[in-house]
């Protein structure tokens, strides 16, 4: 057979004529793509989800409306204007709290205009100047109530709610400061809103920055006339956590509110060659200057120091000290429970052999992790920090009361018996009645076991529970920040922390009014003694270690120079400046100054007494000495960042240069970082 060409076959195809469609075959053709394709629909939802949304919100197929999608189209369209209502609230507290957060100019520290209104929080160093103010709106959607005495801060109404803002406060920090909560807080059930939601503002009307960390409010020490009231009596206080609390604040670029700021925990946390005593029955005796006032011409500055006995080492004591660690869930940062390993380590490496140590952690409930043990067996000891691992609630008062057990089983005559409580102050579970706790440590104290304290971390510091804790227990409280600031007190000044050469130590003033019309105790506000208080030896006050440096500065005000304050009186036996008085008594004198004290083991008091002469006062600062220049230095700068009434106008570069030209011998380099400290406070608040 022969093969038609392929052009023909072709041709013959185009000549031909097609069948008539039948309409039967069409159907069933249709009919079976119908089933084969639901047949592929039903296998394909099988093995796979829908992805495209549920049945009422999946995506159109098409975006031009028609007589069958219109109703989807419809519903859609509200759904996502609902959806966007409920979320620009949000977006916009987000956006004005981080892109829209007003810039501070750090030369004047008044905040620049927003392109919207921005809730910003800000607070004065100083009564005479004032800083420009944001009023903070409303809240654009309801939140929780709070306190009547909170202070809330919340996003900015939109502006097209306008509401009248509420009184204008002078508040630390920004609402974006407040993202920077410590994050535990929110871990345990806290978070940004609780902690910004507590902010208490201070009785001046200025507010804690938003760090979770409380502290004891207490008013400035008043100037007072010596006429009316020539006498001033105090407890003395070694602790030192305000300076390096308030070191830590500005090194992190934040001003600390003024509760925060003790002068005299910065004065004392610097030593000063102050005359050592040379015998442990006076272990110290009473060192006295009088020099011009930096901040104000018209008076003078007297200031008291004392600096405690050195044993030799061939009359160490034994010390048996138990280690009482805060190992709950706020411990763990960085800065907190390894930080205080490694400082309990540099502690372990000074003791001496027949020393002991024993270790009580407590979270959620107590325990003893080391019973006492020789300071010899180190390894054991450091095995035993190391395995300390953060965790869980906080129970103080039940990790307290078994310290003391502990310590009690290696207690002896002649030793020192100390608990050392390490915590971030979080005392959140098993304190039901804090007056009780401190009953308890007042009782031990008396058995001969003291208490101190170390504060680590910031987000839960309770400063006030701590220093109230300290005191109670005859101890000191320190804050570390640092793996040098742990050295600086377990190591360098173990023998202050550990070592106590005396006991209730107070301080009574009397001064002349023939030669002094005012005064007024610069610090000490939360250590003033009532006058008959200083013979009264059942009142408890501050305790000293061995070299510990105790100092104290009076802003006196000399008699008929006219720098009074307070007016003279109209009636009464009073004397004006224009006529003083003679003394009735110690003409020459500008007062008379007595210290009581307890040694360590005994319950009466001993009295040391001195005149503090007029003839000791220089005319010219720069005469004064090295220490008492640096102690100007520091008491200005405190009164400063506190916004003190009385510290005049002493401006930032003048304290500075005051500072670094009285460094001395600083043989620890701390002088040369105070200085420094107080550049970083100028560059934070400058034209003050």
């Amino acid at each position: 057979m022969t093969e038609e060409p392929k052009d023909d076959f072709l041709k013959s195809l185009a000549r031909s004529t097609a069948p008539a469609a039948d309409p039967a075959a069409r159907e069933r053709a249709l009919a079976a793509a119908r089933v084969a394709f639901d047949d592929a629909a039903r296998t394909t939802r099988k093995i796979a989800p829908e992805t495209q949304g549920s049945r009422w919100l999946r995506r159109l197929s098409s975006i031009v409306p028609t007589r069958r999608n219109w109703m989807m189209d419809h519903r859609l369209s509200l759904g996502t204007a609902a959806f966007a209502l409920l979320l620009l609230p949000v977006a916009y507290q987000l956006y004005s709290t981080t892109a829209l957060t007003p810039a501070v100019d750090v030369a004047t520290r008044d905040v620049a205009a927003p392109a919207k209104p921005v809730p910003t929080v800000q607070r004065e160093l100083s009564a005479p100047q004032q800083v420009a103010e944001a009023p903070m709106a409303p809240p654009a959607t309801e939140s929780q109530e709070a306190p009547a005495d909170a202070v809330v801060i919340q996003g900015a109404a939109p502006a097209a709610q306008p509401a009248p803002p509420p009184p204008a406060m002078k508040l630390s920090g920004t609402v974006a400061d407040a993202a920077r909560i410590s994050p535990q807080r929110g871990a345990q059930g806290g978070g940004m809103a609780e902690s910004v939601a507590a902010f208490q503002p201070s009785p001046a009307g200025l507010a804690p920055l938003p760090s979770g960390d409380t502290f004891q409010k207490f008013d400035e020490s008043p100037l007072k006339s010596v006429a009316s009231d020539p006498v001033s009596t105090f407890s003395i206080d070694v602790d030192t956590a305000s300076y390096s609390y308030v070191r830590g604040v500005l090194n992190d670029g934040l001003l600390p509110e003024p509760e925060a700021v003790r002068i005299e925990e910065m004065l004392n946390y610097f030593p000063y060659d102050y005359p050592a005593a040379t015998s442990a029955d006076v272990p110290f005796r009473p060192s006295v200057a009088v020099f011009p006032t930096p901040w104000n011409a018209k008076t003078e500055l007297l200031r008291i120091g004392i600096k405690g006995y050195v044993p030799p080492a061939a009359a160490h004591k034994a010390e048996h000290l138990v280690f009482l660690i805060d190992t709950s869930g706020s411990m763990d940062e960085p800065n907190k429970l390894p930080l205080l390993r490694r400082a309990f380590q540099l502690l372990v490496d000074r003791l001496s052999p027949e020393d002991t140590v024993a270790i009580v952690a407590y979270a959620g409930s107590a325990g003893v992790v080391l019973e006492p043990t020789k300071a010899a067996d180190k390894a054991k000891i450091l095995a035993a920090l190391d395995g300390l691992q953060a965790g869980g609630s906080t129970a103080g008062a039940e990790g307290i009361e078994l310290a003391y057990r502990v310590a009690a089983q290696t207690k002896a005559p002649g030793a020192e018996s100390r608990v050392i409580l390490a915590t971030d102050g979080d005392f959140n579970v098993g304190i039901a009645d804090p007056d009780a706790l401190k009953a308890f440590i007042r009782t031990k104290r008396g058995d001969g076991v003291f208490l101190s304290v170390l504060g680590f971390g910031r987000g839960n510091l309770d400063d006030a529970l701590m220093q109230a804790l300290a005191q109670n227990g005859n101890g000191n409280a320190s804050y570390i920040d640092n793996y040098r600031e742990a050295r600086k007190v377990l190591v360098e000044e173990a023998g202050g922390t550990l070592d106590t050469i005396a006991k209730d130590v107070k301080i009574q003033l009397e001064f002349n009014p023939a030669l002094v019309s005012e005064y007024r105790l610069i610090g000490y506000e939360t250590r003033a003694l009532n006058r008959e208080d200083f013979n009264n030896d059942k009142v408890d006050a501050g305790d000293v270690g061995a070299g510990h440096s105790v100092t104290a500065l009076y802003e006196i005000t000399p008699a008929g120079k006219g720098g009074e304050a307070i007016d003279p009186l109209r009636y009464g036996t009073a004397r004006t400046p224009a006529a003083p008085a003679p003394a009735p008594s110690g003409d020459g004198e500008l007062g008379f100054l007595k210290l009581r004290y307890k040694l360590p083991d005994s319950d009466t008091s001993r009295l040391i007494e001195t005149p503090i002469p007029a003839s000791i006062a220089v005319d010219a600062l720069a005469k004064a000495s090295d220490d008492d220049r640096f102690a100007a230095a520091v008491a200005a700068f405190g009164q400063k960042l506190k916004g003190s009434n009385y510290g005049g106008d002493m401006g930032w570069p003048a304290i500075e240069a005051l500072a670094n030209g009285a460094r001395g011998k600083d043989e620890g380099g701390y002088r040369a970082e105070f200085g420094q400290l107080v550049g970083v406070a100028a560059g934070l608040d400058k034209g003050r």
